[in-house]
């Protein structure tokens, strides 16, 4: 067009800027301003709206911010409500609510006033920062304002008090919702969904489904994946893949979220066969498998020892170009580990190794696997090499060599590394300390564990399930050791 003299406007330039900002190249976009001056075409609100959400896109926080404050002290445009939107809405996506927030209360004093949709961005972000009280608040104020409340608006605060497990609150905006003619939308559905099934109340949330489904709501595929996950966590294999199967038969189609909910629960359950003949129905259905869908059914046979099946299944996800992810790889370590196939399992972190890929993560995975093989002297030896490889142990790395020495009957070496922890500055916490007890109890050091707990009186530690359960067994052989338990309080 520049090249033909066809003439250029701000509409066809704020279009370009867009679509650049939509490919992520906001550099792009900022290019294009070059061309305004070029031509003399003013700059207005729409043009910095369009590449304030291409630098949020990018989760460039710090740049759309300076952007933003540029905008206003230099008095290049006014923001409107519009701008004022996309600023806020990149910010609490992004974490920011108090930002968020300040910035309501900034424009409120400027002549873009907020409206519904702003107030929403600010309650929904509260809320998701589990601040209910200051979401109800802000609630509260639109209703004295006068702002026009809306499904919107309800659903925030609904998925808020659900988080919490508010549910009085939760009816309670459920009625007044209904009341003022608002009616609850099938996002509003899942909403009240998701948090009983968070809770266990997986027949409540089928309940309220049913429910809303007479009075025209219609759920879908994101509903019904929520309560199918919710049998599944529970175990109800047979109840969720009933609501799967009721799914279909209402035409409403399984995505692979779907798929990869039950494969899960089946595998879970040890019940192989049934996921595997889920995991060939999905490309039947149009669908691909994911990383994650490869990544569950090898978790599943690795757990059942069916170590071969799980390499052959491995060399065929990648032959279909999926690559492994930071999952995968700690299932193939950790399947490797638990089978006793060291030699595999070492071979692959060393490979890992050499890419650099997310090594941090997988070293506790090939501690712990090393510690469990009866092999504290090669988990020791990468353990010691963190320093050399700029990585410093964190508390878990810390934990796990541990409970390696103290699998190997080493308490007095363990309690030499817990010292060395606390110096390197890395706080133990309650399952650091409750591994060292295991320890004593295992080795029959009761005196020296008396000891050690009478050092530990001042901190905050609770004795775990575990060695509640292993300090009854070795109080049968000794009960006067039934006297230690009252100085802890126990966290089973």
């Amino acid at each position: 067009m520049l090249k033909s003299g066809i003439p250029i406007d701000g509409s066809i330039l704020n279009i370009a800027i867009n679509n650049y900002c939509l490919m992520h190249r906001s550099d792009c976009g900022f290019s294009v301003l070059a061309i305004y001056v070029k031509k003399g075409i003013p700059f207005d609100v729409v043009t910095f709206s369009t590449l304030l959400r291409g630098l949020f896109a990018k989760s460039k926080i710090k740049d759309a911010v300076n952007l933003f404050k540029k905008l206003v002290r230099e008095n290049i445009c006014e923001p409107d409500e519009v701008m004022y939107s996309v600023v806020m809405n990149g910010l609490s996506k992004r974490g920011h609510t108090q930002n968020t927030f300040d910035l309501l209360r900034v424009m409120e004093q400027g002549n873009a006033k907020p409206d519904a949709y702003i107030y929403n961005i600010v309650i929904d972000a509260l809320c998701k920062d589990r601040m209910l009280d200051a979401a109800i608040s802000l609630f509260e104020e639109m209703k004295q304002k006068g702002i026009p409340l809306n499904v919107v608006t309800y659903n925030s605060l609904i998925d808020g008090c659900c988080k919490l497990g508010q549910w009085e609150e939760v009816r309670t905006l459920f009625f007044e919702m209904v009341n003022l003619n608002i009616y609850p939308d099938v996002c509003t559905l899942t909403i009240v969904a998701d948090g009983l099934c968070k809770e266990g109340k997986v027949e409540d949330a089928e309940e309220v489904m049913r429910h809303l489904i007479g009075k025209g709501v219609e759920p879908d595929v994101v509903t019904y994946n929520v309560i199918i996950d919710g049998y599944c966590l529970r175990g109800q294999m047979d109840k969720a893949r009933r609501l799967f199967d009721s799914m279909i038969d209402k035409s409403i189609k399984p995505d692979i979220v779907s798929y990869n909910t039950l494969i899960n629960g089946y595998g879970k359950k040890k019940k192989l066969d049934e996921a595997m003949h889920l995991f060939h129905e999905i490309s039947r259905n149009g669908l691909k498998p994911s990383i994650v869908t490869y990544s569950t059914i090898l978790k599943g046979l690795f757990d059942a020892g069916r170590t071969n099946f799980a390499e052959k299944f491995f060399a065929e996800m990648l032959s279909t170009g999926l690559k492994p992810n930071l999952c995968t790889n700690c299932i193939l370590l950790d399947g490797y580990f638990h089978n006793g196939l060291v030699e595999k399992a070492m071979l692959l972190f060393y490979e890992l190794e050499r890419k650099r890929e997310d090594i941090y993560i997988e070293l506790y995975t090939v501690i712990d696997g090393l510690c469990k093989n009866s092999q504290l002297d090669k988990a020791r030896t990468i353990f010691e090499k963190l320093s050399l490889i700029g990585l410093f142990p964190n508390v878990i790395t810390y934990t796990t060599i541990i409970n390696g020495l103290c699998l190997e009957g080493l308490i007095d070496e363990a309690k030499d590394m817990l010292r060395k922890m606390e110096h390197n500055g890395c706080s133990p916490n309650n399952c650091t300390y409750n591994v060292i007890v295991q320890g004593f109890l295992k080795c029959g050091k009761i005196s020296e564990m008396n000891t050690f707990l009478k050092e530990m009186s001042g901190s905050d530690f609770s004795f775990d399930a575990s060695t509640v359960e292993l300090l009854i067994d070795v109080s049968a052989k000794d009960p006067s050791l039934l006297n230690l338990i009252p100085q802890f309080h126990s966290g089973s």
